[in-house]
């Protein structure tokens, strides 16, 4: 059975790869795993439909026959458990990479994309300038960390894994600010991670969906 992603019909990221979408499409990709994408509009996002897939009304959301799955972390996870490449075999690296993927969504992301929101929603404000530098100083104190564990190794445990594939779709949001420059293997690490072929082809994918989405009606 091949699955359906929902993604957004108009990406608010530009096609830049950085919606949540883009986590799943990786993965698919990662795994061999053909899949269908099913692009809606924001209006549509709202409706009881898609409602129905993402109690939220948001995106990304998966289905798999009638079975749904809404979070990209779970989703990534779930095509993780199904295929097994993304995941060691060894019990105790398998919980290390499940571990990477917490720390990705819940230790890095918050303040990442906090920073995204402050710059898009905050920046005419007063508060402006003082509550970036309160967001980037977070960042910066975890990717320092992250940097310090990262060492001169190519990924966080081992072998890539789920938990490197959602820490650098986290870490992308960074590249259009200069907080990577004082952080070099951190850069490296986010680079390795965009050549891989599946990220080249499930980019390529979201991009061609962005352009299709963004294209005048005919």
């Amino acid at each position: 059975m091949i699955p359906i992603l929902t993604a957004f019909e108009h990406s608010p990221d530009g096609g830049r790869g950085l919606a949540r979408d883009m986590r799943i499409r990786w993965a698919l990709e990662e795994v061999g795993q053909p899949y269908h994408v099913r692009l809606l509009s924001f209006e549509a996002m709202k409706q009881p439909e898609h409602l129905a897939r993402h109690p939220f009304g948001q995106i990304p959301a998966y289905e798999e026959g009638d079975f749904a799955l809404f979070e990209s972390g779970g989703i990534v996870f779930h095509i993780a458990e199904r295929h097994g490449s993304l995941l060691p075999r060894d019990p105790h690296a398998r919980r290390r990479a499940i571990m990477w993927m917490f720390a990705a969504l819940n230790t890095v992301e918050p303040s990442v994309f906090e920073r995204v929101l402050a710059r898009i929603l905050e920046r005419d404000t007063p508060w402006h300038d003082s509550r970036l530098r309160v967001l980037e100083d977070r960042i910066r104190d975890r990717v320092g960390h992250l940097a310090r564990h990262l060492g001169d190794a190519a990924w966080l445990d081992g072998d890539f894994s789920a938990g490197d594939l959602l820490m650098v779709t986290v870490l992308r949001w960074l590249n259009s600010s200069n907080i990577l420059d004082d952080y070099p293997t951190i850069a490296a690490y986010v680079a390795r991670g965009e050549a891989r072929p599946a990220f080249q082809r499930a980019f390529a994918a979201q991009l061609a969906d962005f352009n299709k989405g963004s294209a005048p009606a005919p």
